[in-house]
């Protein structure tokens, strides 16, 4: 893929971010997640490329609009004589419009807009079920289990950083199904941290030096393990997975999206094996690697952060959408 793709997909989720924003606190989910697929949508038709959503907001009967398998992005490109057509890019996209759809309803922390590009066939058609994950940074991806105890990978990953266990802090789903998980941790004597959503956002965070995360553990949606896997591959940190199949139903979905091997465990090259990945995302609450979106007289202030990992670059980007008025002021 063009790597100038990635400025296009900046654009995209930063619109998305901007759109659910002016819902967030509002207490209404389903809005805040409406308008942010419909303006995904409307600016992912404009970037050149041949795309089709890999995961997105469910299949075609659900959801109206960014539904898997649904065709995104215009059907050509001009060139510079306005004439000549140009070569369109096939794109595979796992989309999460926003991710974290409670916290910006109730205006909590770690609300994100997000994407994932590869080229045809880069990214993991992961059934809309639930996943077992451990996420961890790149110093200690090759020296945890997958099912390891826990106080094992903790140790592993405490003797990976030079730290102690009980100086790890471990980001886990607050639900019911982890209450053994949340007590094996906390009798090692490491940290937790409880979270309500946003699984996704601390996956990056654990892969980040200086984020204070040092782990993700515990069962969430499978479509986004992939946006993690994706995030992972140009991170250099690691996932690891497995989808959690209890019912013939669940079997039924895996088979049709091509999976059979049920007890298999995952890692990023699996989930998201394409050669040239792309993942932007646009904070839309404040959180711990991206500001929310600020609106303010003149305009409208965004954080974002877009990976690649070829060419293998992360930029964290500050933008100002500058309203089309005169005499505008810019603050910093």
């Amino acid at each position: 893929m063009n790597s100038d793709l990635s400025l296009e997909f900046l654009r995209v989720v930063e619109q998305a971010a901007i759109a659910c924003a002016h819902t967030m606190g509002q207490g209404d989910r389903y809005k805040s997640d409406q308008v942010a697929v419909e303006a995904m949508r409307r600016v992912m038709d404009t970037v050149p490329i041949d795309g089709t959503i890999v995961i997105g907001e469910g299949e075609r009967d659900e959801a109206p609009m960014l539904f898997i398998g649904e065709k995104v992005g215009s059907t050509h490109a001009k060139g510079a004589a306005g004439s000549r057509a140009v070569h369109v890019t096939e794109v595979d996209i796992a989309v999460d419009p926003l991710e974290g759809t409670n916290l910006c309803a109730t205006g909590a922390a770690n609300a994100i807009a997000v994407l994932a590009a590869s080229e045809r066939g880069g990214l993991l058609h992961a059934p809309d079920l639930y996943m077992e994950k451990l996420v961890v940074g790149p110093s200690s991806k090759d020296h945890v289990s997958f099912d390891a105890p826990v106080a094992d990978n903790l140790k592993a990953i405490a003797g990976c950083l030079g730290r102690r266990v009980d100086d790890l802090v471990v980001i886990v789903l607050d639900r019911p199904r982890h209450e053994q998980l949340i007590a094996d941790i906390r009798a090692t004597g490491a940290r937790i941290r409880l979270i309500g959503d946003g699984d996704l956002s601390a996956g990056i965070a654990a892969a980040v030096v200086g984020s204070g995360v040092h782990a993700v553990m515990g069962t969430g949606g499978a479509p986004e393990g992939v946006l993690t896997a994706a995030a992972m591959r140009c991170l250099n940190g690691e996932i690891f997975a497995r989808l959690v199949v209890t019912k013939p139903e669940h079997e039924t979905r895996c088979r049709a999206m091509g999976i059979s091997d049920f007890k298999r465990v995952y890692r990023a090259k699996d989930l998201a094996p394409g050669r040239h990945i792309i993942f932007a995302a646009t904070g839309v609450t404040d959180g711990s690697l991206m500001r929310g979106v600020r609106f303010f007289g003149d305009g409208i202030r965004t954080s974002s952060v877009i990976m690649q990992n070829d060419p293998h670059q992360i930029r964290f980007i500050d933008s100002i959408h500058v309203a089309s008025t005169g005499n505008v002021k810019i603050r910093f």
